[in-house]
């Protein structure tokens, strides 16, 4: 699909948001764990990190690869790719991308274990990675953790995917920032989602900036709150 170069116009730049007035998270850092959609891969670089660290004033940390799964199903793994992250460091909020490529590779979804022992989690399942992600992030930084989604896109299992969210949050008390659901959210005319997403699954600068950002940072918001 040809990219639509209007959405990366210089005149959606994150540089001309203006902060937000009042921020929870300001002077602090947040960590973002994801693939092709966290890094930015129709958008040069800006994604969701930049807009969240822009509008809330925050230091970034980015663990993007285009292309990788939650799954561990080899080296560029999310699982694996964690541990590039300082434990060190000192996060105030930890943000993982749902990946799109364990659903269009059809990956094994996997369940939800009952308990919270990294040795009752299958990593080289979608849902078992992303329990050891938070199992991890928790105990390790102390910090918020949520997972964000993409918007609608045809995809059953994208959408399985998504539909577990809710028992992951009961669970370990996370953030789920949830576009898919999200009627009117995703209910835009097609001159907007020609401008937003260079393809269903990626958005532009304007997209991040102008669609996705705002929603984020309104149900992260409500999320920090509680």
């Amino acid at each position: 699909m040809t990219q639509v170069t209007g959405g990366n116009d210089s005149a959606y730049a994150f540089s001309c948001m203006e902060p937000l007035a009042g921020s929870p998270l300001r002077g602090g850092h947040i960590a973002v764990l994801g693939s092709s959609v966290a890094r930015g891969e129709a958008s040069e670089g800006w994604a969701v990190g930049e807009y969240l660290a822009a509008r809330l004033g925050t230091q970034l940390t980015k663990e993007a690869v285009s292309g990788t799964t939650l799954a561990d199903t080899g080296p560029q793994s999310y699982v694996r790719r964690l541990r590039r992250l300082d434990p060190d460091a000192r996060y105030d909020l930890f943000l993982c991308q749902l990946s799109t490529n364990d659903a269009t590779l059809r990956l094994p979804r996997g369940g939800i274990a009952p308990g919270r022992d990294p040795a009752e989690f299958d990593a080289s399942t979608t849902l078992g990675a992303l329990e050891t992600i938070l199992e991890y992030a928790l105990r390790t930084w102390h910090c918020p953790a949520a997972v964000f989604t993409g918007s609608r896109y045809d995809s059953g299992e994208y959408a399985a995917l998504v539909a577990c969210l809710p028992a992951l949050r009961r669970k370990w008390g996370i953030g789920v920032l949830d576009l898919w659901n999200g009627e009117g959210f995703n209910d835009i005319p097609d001159a907007s989602r020609r401008l937003y997403m260079r393809d269903p699954i990626h958005p532009t600068k304007a997209g991040y900036r102008d669609w996705w950002g705002p929603e984020l940072e309104r149900q992260l918001l409500a999320f920090l709150k509680r």
